[in-house]
Formats: C-alpha cells, structure tokens, sequence
C-alpha cells in the first residue's frame, strides 16, 4: 500500500484552487530576486527582524519595519496601494507571517517570502551589511550552482 496516497489525492478542481491560494500568500527568494532586479513597480520587500538581525544583514532595497512597529509606522512608512512581501530569518521564523498579517489588516496587498533571509543568504545573492554589499557561494541544498538553473 502507498504510504503516499493512504490518503487519496484531492480531486484535480479542489487541488487546483488549493494551490492557487498559496501562490496568493507566499513567494519565494528568486521571484523576490528576480522582480528587484528588473525593478517591478510598487513592490516594497520589508524585513521585519529586530535591529541587531538587520545590523547583521539585509536585502538591498529592503524596508527595516520590525513587525512589533508595523501597526503604528507601517501607514507612514508604505505607500498606501503598493504590494508588499515580508520576511524574517528563515523558514522556521514566524515573524514574516506575523508582519504580513499585520499589512493585510492595513488593508495592503501582501505576501509572505518563504526561506526568509536565511534562503537569499543560501541561495547566494546580494545582502548588505555595515561593510558594503556582499555574497556568499551558493549553497548546493536550497539552489542550483549558477551554471545549472531549475527552470521552476
């Protein structure tokens, strides 16, 4: 017997709208990578770490708005009608899910990036830090080496 399906599969029509709605809660790093880069418009990435973990490094273009301050300074701090996307350490934080739930109760439009700074780190892109921007090697568990891509 399957272990995988000793519980059947959803039908293909419920497992379509499942899926569905987790792309409209979460991204991932190399979307988030990808639409930096090329610059998409009204699209604010906030990390809501405390000061020491953005002291230690951030995404380049990130917003520091911890998520305890997101109540009170997100209004004046986000423009009202842009997208954004949050996120904390890593996969086993909350504190994205927190900030992003914090956003969709100022009414903004938000989703939460999964893998968090630990991923972006892994992944090897771009972080800054008190000396500048810098980068580690890819690591090989959570990204294809650069010459290699997943083509996902």
């Amino acid at each position: 017997m399957s272990r995988v399906f000793a519980v059947p599969a959803a039908d293909p029509a419920t497992a379509a709208a499942h899926f569905l709605a987790r792309l409209r809660f979460a991204t991932d790093v190399a979307d988030v990578h990808a639409d930096l880069t090329v610059g998409v418009p009204d699209l604010v990435v906030v990390d809501s770490r405390g000061d020491a973990a953005w002291a230690q490094g951030h995404l380049p273009g990130a917003l520091h708005l911890p998520t305890a301050e997101i109540a009170a300074r997100a209004t004046t701090a986000v423009s009202t009608g842009v997208r954004v996307v949050t996120y904390c350490w890593g996969p086993g934080c909350d504190g994205a899910t927190r900030a992003a739930l914090e956003f969709a109760r100022l009414g903004y439009p938000v989703k939460e990036m999964r893998g968090g700074y630990e991923y972006w780190v892994r992944e090897g892109l771009p972080v800054v830090t008190a000396t500048g921007l810098s980068q580690r090697p890819v690591d090989e568990l959570t990204a294809p080496r650069p010459a290699v891509g997943c083509d996902c």
